[in-house]
């Protein structure tokens, strides 16, 4: 809606989350397969996790589970095209470590969302959080189902995890999304997941089918947009660079994202989150606002080790 001084708002309400970032793990990744044009730039490429607590309810929520790099947690078509090229690096400490810090406990975590099921980004958490339920966007069954054990062999369509899809033999406890779907902003579906407008989960078509977004109340107000790979980059985000594809073996055009038609009209709504709603958008990927420290909103995200890390870590090795 839009106020009567033209400034455009988000949903009013006082409720309010808490949110941080924890480190996720890395892997080596190439600016030209992210940006049209670029040469070969390998880079560390980190994948952030979010911790949301809700004070009110008592829930604690992980935005994603970032990446493992160890292969027995991978089926064997990852661990050929991901483990094998991108060699991953776990996290200095376990995300159940990093969270122990924050006083919160393992067994405390209710709820993991999916922003979508790819390896740097999903796996099996039953270990981790023995008391939290997974949750993916809708149409991620329909396309991840049946998916492929650990221990099956290797196989072209193994890219999906059969103990969160397999139809019987699934041990992963997670289910989509469901409620009611509404605007926020310039998206057309969304949920207000936890009932009192403080974190709202947001249909983002393009990456892959099911890809999230989650936008999240602030205790001052402000709005911090999880967006996770809807892009892969603050310049695709901010339009200075183009998204790259290439052909494939076959001679059919490849890239990043399933849809790419689908993922540029994402990116211009998340711009009109920026530029009109003045939210504060973080990528999965994106190191950028950490690099320059001048988003403050971002930056309340960071604890004291984070900060240090970025301080002397992410300048040798983070996003150009």
């Amino acid at each position: 809606m839009a106020s009567s001084t033209g400034q455009h708002s988000l949903p009013t309400s006082p409720g309010f989350v808490t949110v941080q970032v924890l480190d996720g793990g890395s892997f080596t990744a190439n600016l030209n397969v992210i940006h049209a044009g670029s040469p070969s730039v390998p880079f560390r490429c980190h994948s952030w996790v979010f911790y949301i607590h809700h004070k009110p309810s008592g829930r604690h929520i992980l935005w994603d589970v970032g990446l493992s790099a160890d292969p027995a947690e991978y089926t064997a078509f990852n661990i050929r095209h991901s483990l094998e090229i991108l060699h991953p690096v776990s996290p200095r400490l376990s995300l159940s470590e990093q969270l122990m810090k924050k006083g919160v406990k393992a067994d405390q975590i209710d709820t993991v969302i999916f922003s979508h099921h790819h390896w740097d980004h999903s796996r099996p958490i039953k270990g981790m959080f023995p008391k939290a339920t997974g949750y993916f966007g809708p149409g991620t069954f329909a396309h991840c189902t049946p998916g492929q054990f650990y221990d099956d062999p290797y196989d072209v369509s193994g890219k999906w995890d059969a103990n969160f899809f397999h139809p019987q033999k699934a041990t992963e406890n997670c289910t989509e999304i469901k409620g009611e779907w509404q605007a926020f902003g310039p998206f057309e579906k969304a949920v207000d997941f936890l009932g009192d407008g403080s974190l709202w989960v947001i249909q983002t078509p393009g990456h892959m089918p099911g890809n999230l977004a989650a936008a999240a109340r602030l205790p001052g107000g402000e709005w911090v947009v999880l967006a996770s790979d809807c892009c892969h980059s603050k310049a695709l985000l901010e339009g200075k660079e183009e998204f790259a594809t290439w052909k494939s073996s076959s001679g059919e055009v490849e890239g990043l994202h399933d849809d790419l038609s689908a993922t540029k009209n994402t990116i211009r709504n998340l711009q009109t989150l920026e530029n009109d709603y003045n939210a504060h958008v973080a990528l999965a990927h994106d190191s950028t606002w950490m690099l320059s420290g001048t988003d403050e909103v971002l930056m309340s995200l960071l604890d004291d080790d984070l900060r240090d890390f970025a301080k002397a870590r992410l300048p040798t090795g983070g996003f150009p």
